[in-house]
């Protein structure tokens, strides 16, 4: 591959304390091809400050926004993007120096519209730890994997241009969740390609939204089915049975473990059954529940 231009967008709300690690880390890139787009989110901390660093610095732009909440600023990245291909970093994230030289190469053919990677953490103090890949990864064709799993972890990827052009960009019905919303169109008509390197740090802290996993599965499912509805007869009945088995099971396990409650978990757990009864993973679940070995 050459030397294409790639737009980096941080999307970024009250995250000055981070934002700086994130954008020297895109700074530092072996691949110097590169623009960063910074949208802030109408922060009230010293984002606006922190950024006076970069002013004059031609790879760095900022743009500041009123709030209006995390898909209409990625949107906004996205839409002031110049590079052919687009990658992005949340704003409490890092990248490895050598991110885009790892991942640039596996777009193999034209047909390869998203690369992404592995990914190591650190905790709030910057201090790294190992914790083991929550999912199978996979290349090519993926869209029944997905129905299953986000398995892309978003900071990660890589995509070209052409797929926002014809596929869209985020959803902005969507608060969270949008990256899943995202993969699952966008695998109707690209292939995926899997970067084994662990090139993207995630830090995990208290105040993320990742924790709320209750709007976590509340949006899990307006998503899928809002792709089905629109998207279902491209897709076997196999596999849609077992994704919303899996849906059903994976909320049962959830709220049995955060709340320890019994009568809801199991509603979910037989619903997925019910939808799927060769699906082991329900059946264990079931017998979790009933023991209370959650």
């Amino acid at each position: 591959m050459s030397n294409p231009l790639v737009s980096i967008v941080i999307a970024s709300y009250n995250m000055g304390q981070y934002l700086g690690t994130a954008i020297d880390s895109l700074l530092k890139q072996t691949w110097s091809n590169i623009e960063i787009i910074v949208v802030d989110d109408g922060s009230t901390d010293n984002t606006e400050e922190m950024m006076a660093v970069y002013s004059d610095n031609e790879k760095v732009n900022y743009i500041k926004t009123e709030n209006r909440g995390q898909p209409k600023a990625k949107n906004r990245g996205v839409k002031e993007a110049k590079g052919d291909f687009i990658g992005f970093c949340d704003a409490d994230d890092f990248w490895t120096i050598d991110k885009l030289e790892k991942q640039m190469p596996y777009f193999t053919h034209d047909k390869v519209g998203i690369v992404y990677s592995e990914v190591s953490y650190v905790d709030e103090n910057d201090k790294p730890y190992d914790k083991k890949a929550p999912y199978e990864r996979y290349s090519g064709k993926v869209t029944e994997q997905l129905l299953l799993k986000n398995f892309v972890p978003f900071g990660t990827s890589i995509i070209r241009r052409e797929c926002v052009e014809q596929d869209g960009a985020f959803d902005e019905q969507f608060r969270m969740g949008i990256d899943w919303d995202l993969w699952l169109r966008y695998s109707l008509n690209w292939e995926f390609n899997y970067c084994p390197d662990k090139t993207y740090i995630y830090r995990e802290w208290s105040g993320q939204m990742s924790n709320n996993y209750q709007g976590r599965y509340d949006f899990a499912f307006k998503i899928l089915n809002h792709f089905l509805n629109k998207h279902g007869a491209k897709i076997s009945s196999k596999a849609v049975r077992k994704a919303w088995a899996d849906m059903y099971v994976s909320r049962g396990i959830v709220y049995a473990r955060a709340e320890g409650t019994f009568l809801s978990p199991l509603k979910d757990i037989i619903k997925g059954i019910s939808m799927d009864i060769f699906e082991i993973k329900g059946w264990l679940a079931l017998a979790r529940l009933v023991l209370r070995r959650f």
